[in-house]
């Protein structure tokens, strides 16, 4: 593959991978949670060029317009978000950046050293038409059991964020006496 292509790629690859760096190293939640979404738009482009436009989507979809914006509300409605100090230990840097550069020798090694069967260019072929029958014949109990506990898991967080009975019965603003 050669010309534009190549240079999409690499674009999201170097935006995909700068933006996961950012959210793991930045100090403020906000500023994480907005290079989340560049990651995950990454990732969707990556999905596009690869011709899988149902993941695409769902990437889009469910992770940029779901997990997202889930995290977002949590950190904009959280009251005590500001006196949270989120700090790992210093002791633990050095080792994890070995084992990590460790690991990405090993991984480069095998994607550099490994000869990869190249298949011919084949036609773009819609995926979204398979899926949906699967989805609606052989994996429907799944699919509708996911979505059961997709809906007790947000029940539960609704009730678990609900304030205590006592502090629930006092008035926002009280008048002076």
């Amino acid at each position: 593959m050669t010309g534009p292509a190549d240079v999409i790629f690499y674009v999201l690859v170097v935006l995909t991978v700068v933006s996961a760096f950012l959210v793991a190293t930045l100090p403020s939640i906000i500023y994480s949670a907005v290079a989340l979404l560049f990651s995950f738009a990454g990732v969707a482009g990556l999905y596009v060029l690869l011709s899988a436009d149902f993941l695409a989507a769902t990437q889009i979809l469910v992770y940029v317009g779901g997990i997202l914006v889930l995290i977002l509300f949590a950190v904009f409605l959280s009251n005590r978000i500001s006196s949270v100090n989120l700090s790992s230990p210093m002791r633990f840097r050095w080792p994890a950046a070995v084992i990590c550069l460790c690991l990405f020798g090993i991984l480069s090694f095998t994607a550099v050293s490994t000869t990869w069967a190249v298949k011919p260019l084949v036609v773009y072929q819609p995926t979204t038409a398979e899926i949906g029958e699967l989805l609606m014949t052989r994996y429907l109990l799944p699919f509708e059991a996911a979505s059961v506990l997709l809906l007790a898991a947000l029940i539960g967080a609704a009730l678990l964020s609900r304030p205590d009975t006592a502090q629930a019965r006092k008035p926002d603003m009280e008048e002076p006496k």
